[in-house]
């Protein structure tokens, strides 16, 4: 089946790569002015779209500050219309000197952090002419208004009246004042204003714009002081008005609250429709007070409604609302109004919570993928980074919606900027019991740890820090089995830095004395052991970590002690292993009753082959060294004799048992100066790996110089048969391969060619 790619997307994502690669290098591409600020070295004329998606590009990957956005004062090669630094750095001198000389139609200077204020920004754009007249829309949510303290300009003050253009004004989350509001409201071409959570008490000079204004958002006016009659009367002017929020945060107000505002929205629903003629859009959520019949009564007189915000009122179940296929509705009677709440209220952190709490029960039995609501839930998340209350909720919609394998439907995209948010909660909110456990629980899935990609060298040091203050046996046996399968996902530079963390193998150690106590077998046992097996794979710190915690004393007795249980010794065995292919180690191991007793596992044929396997090659690797052996020299010899014997009765496993790193702990074992028994255990090994995972283990060989010391084993006259078979036969699974891989390479040169 063929997909075909529109020449659109492809160029989008030819875009959006080119974009990116010059935020990577603006180090190499600018210059220092002496000043400080960037400057592009040399600068082709951009296409006009492409420096304002230069400009939002920096700002996504946070970038953009007072030097980088020096590049913006050449105002001929980068000419912004539409420019965005919300959130970004950027001080009032920076903001004048590159932004404020083009010739901007619209400006998103939303909660810049540092001290840019509304007054720096109305400044610097009204010293502009052309901006003057060219900007339609401007946003300063959350900034400083600070209007008083702009000087004068030629006898004339200059306020937002002075930027003649403006058609959207959002001034929401500032101290925008009654007089502030009062100049604004003389701009001639005004349509939509957002004043939401600011220090307006008065809203009479919204009559100067009523023959204009066709959106006008209230939320939570705090300090309004208007009597519910004098509200009325000035919303009953504005004719042109489709959209008014005059909706109240829910969560902030008690009963004695908002009393004049919820008998505003009461006498709003019941009165006539020649009251906002123009109306259709109305949104009222967290106002209390409002029943169901005025609910009624309002849709049934407003034909042409085609939204009406209802969260948190109690009056979303209105049976006529259902009727209105035309009509959104936010609330919580059903899916779709709790998905249409996500969706329109990223920014408001009352409904954002309100809307989960309500999702949350909706999908407590989901049973099929939702990547829609899970993209909602993940918006919520990243809108607000520092709300305890949403993270505790979207956690745990977040569990609901991945759960049973329901992610494996997902895009692989959505499923790991979802986890990349999980981890994020986890490092905010690391005391916070309920948070962390909604993480673990979304984290511990099989195909979300193998499948998606993450940083998992995070994940794995926020678990641990976890297991540090929290003993609960279920979550336990989660943390520990997300512990086993993210270390074995690791670099071995990551690997090394965790195993260098005593707490580590002495909590994993604690859970397997804890359960050895009472010889249990259970899945916490197994993934304590292999998350130690895997942390000491070619490390030597994190072994020599191990045997100071007296692992290997304990370990002792788990190996005789769980004699029956094959897959408890093999993990261990494969840990002894790594211990032993440590030089400096080695002399740790050197106990006679362990030897013996690895050595009849490997002689005992009703042993399963995997634990033989492990025991060969711990005894493989101390029997190697004739110099650094401190026992008996007639148990060395025994042992040399087994090894060679035992490995000729295995028989070849077709499924996977084991994977290496490198194999560097092989190349002394395959000198030609070994035991027979020594050189056969390694080419038996590096056999069974190399047939099932030829491609990968066959560029490992040549990188570690096994296959040279193959060569020459092959070719040494001393070298035994049994050896020499099976360096033959590896040898030649390599050269198989590399011909088909070279054979594959020419057909696709030909192609391209």
């Amino acid at each position: 089946m063929r997909t075909e790619i529109s020449a659109d997307v492809l160029q989008d994502a030819l875009y959006d790569l080119c974009l990116a690669q010059v935020c990577r290098s603006l180090d190499a591409l600018c210059s220092r002015r002496a000043d400080g600020p960037m400057c592009l070295s040399w600068a082709p004329i951009f296409p006009q779209e492409m420096a304002d998606q230069l400009l939002l590009k920096m700002a996504a990957k946070g970038i953009l500050n007072d030097t980088t956005v020096g590049i913006f004062q050449n105002c001929k090669a980068l000419r912004l219309r539409r420019a965005s630094i919300r959130c970004c750095p950027v001080s009032a001198e920076a903001f004048r000197l590159a932004l404020c000389p083009h010739r901007l139609q619209e400006l998103d200077a939303s909660w810049v952090p540092g001290g840019l204020t509304g007054a720096n920004i109305i400044s610097g754009l009204a010293s502009n002419p052309e901006c003057r007249s060219s900007l339609q829309r401007l946003s300063l949510t959350g900034l400083q208004v600070n209007l008083e303290s702009l000087v004068e300009d030629g006898g004339t003050r200059v306020g937002f009246s002075s930027l003649q253009g403006l058609r959207t004004l959002n001034l929401a989350n500032t101290d925008l004042t009654d007089a502030v509001l009062e100049d604004i409201c003389t701009l001639p071409r005004l349509e939509s204003l957002d004043i939401s959570c600011s220090a307006v008490s008065q809203l009479t000079a919204l009559l100067d714009c009523k023959n204009t204004l066709r959106s006008l958002i209230t939320h939570r006016l705090r300090q309004l002081d208007m009597t519910p009659a004098r509200l009325l009367f000035v919303l009953s002017q504005l004719h042109a008005v489709r959209h008014l929020d005059f909706s109240e945060d829910h969560f902030a107000v008690d009963d004695s609250d908002g009393r004049d505002g919820d008998e505003t929205v009461r006498q709003l629903l019941g009165g006539s429709p020649h009251i906002l003629p123009s109306l259709v859009s109305l949104d009222i959520s967290g106002r209390k007070r409002i029943t169901e019949a005025a609910v009624r009564a309002f849709v049934e007189a407003r034909g042409g409604l085609v939204f009406l915000g209802l969260l948190a009122t109690g009056a979303s179940s209105c049976d006529i609302l259902s009727s209105k296929k035309n009509l959104k509705v936010t609330g919580e009677a059903n899916e779709n109004q709790v998905c249409e709440a996500l969706r329109r209220y990223r920014d408001r952190e009352c409904f954002i919570r309100e809307a989960l709490v309500q999702l949350y029960n909706l999908t407590t039995d989901i049973d099929k993928p939702r990547p829609d609501m899970l993209e909602l839930v993940l918006s919520g998340m990243q809108s607000h980074p520092t709300s305890l209350h949403v993270h505790l909720v979207a956690t745990a919609c977040v569990f609901n919606l991945t759960a049973q394998d329901l992610a494996v439907a997902m895009p692989v995209s959505l499923i790991s900027s979802t986890v990349t948010q999980l981890l994020y909660a986890m490092k905010t909110y690391p005391n916070h019991q309920q948070v962390q456990k909604n993480c673990l629980m979304a984290l511990c899935s099989d195909y979300i740890l193998q499948d998606v990609p993450f940083d998992k060298y995070l994940a794995a040091t926020l678990v641990i820090n976890w297991l540090r203050s929290h003993e609960d046996p279920t979550l336990q046996r989660m943390a520990v089995a997300v512990i086993s399968i993210l270390v074995a996902k690791l670099s071995t530079e990551e690997t090394a830095q965790l195993g260098k963390d005593v707490f580590i193998i002495k909590q994993l150690l604690a859970i397997v004395q804890q359960k050895a106590m009472v010889g249990v077998v259970d899945s916490t046992l197994k993934f304590a052991l292999s998350a130690l097996w895997n942390l000491t794979d070619e490390m030597p710190t994190a072994a020599r970590n191990f045997i100071e915690c007296q692992g290997l004393e304990l370990y002792e007795e788990v190996l005789e002690s769980y004699y029956t249980e094959p897959s408890i010794q093999q993990k261990v065995l494969g840990l002894l292993n790594n211990i032993a292919e440590v030089e400096v180690l080695q002399v740790d191991l050197m106990e006679e009753d362990l030897l013996e007793h690895i050595l009849s596992l490997l002689q005992d044929n009703q042993v399963e082959q995997r634990v033989r396997y492990f025991a060969g090659g711990t005894l493989a690797q101390l029997v190697s060294r004739p110099e650094a052996w401190t026992l008996d020299d007639e148990l060395r010899s025994t042992i040399l004799k087994q090894l060679h014997a035992s490995i000729m009765t295995w028989t070849q496993l077709e499924k996977e048992m084991v994977s290496y790193r490198s194999f560097r702990p092989f190349c002394s074992l395959l000198q030609t100066w070994q035991s027979s028994g020594v050189q056969l255990w390694a080419v038996w090994a590096i056999h069974l790996v190399c047939i099932q995972n030829a491609s990968h283990y066959s560029s490992m060989m040549e990188k570690d110089g096994v296959t040279e010391l193959l060569r020459a084993l092959a070719a040494h006259p001393d070298t035994h048969s049994d050896v020499k078979g099976l360096s033959d036969s590896i040898l030649r699974v390599v050269e198989k391969h590399q011909s088909h891989s070279g054979s594959v390479n020419k057909q696709m040169e030909s192609r391209n060619s």
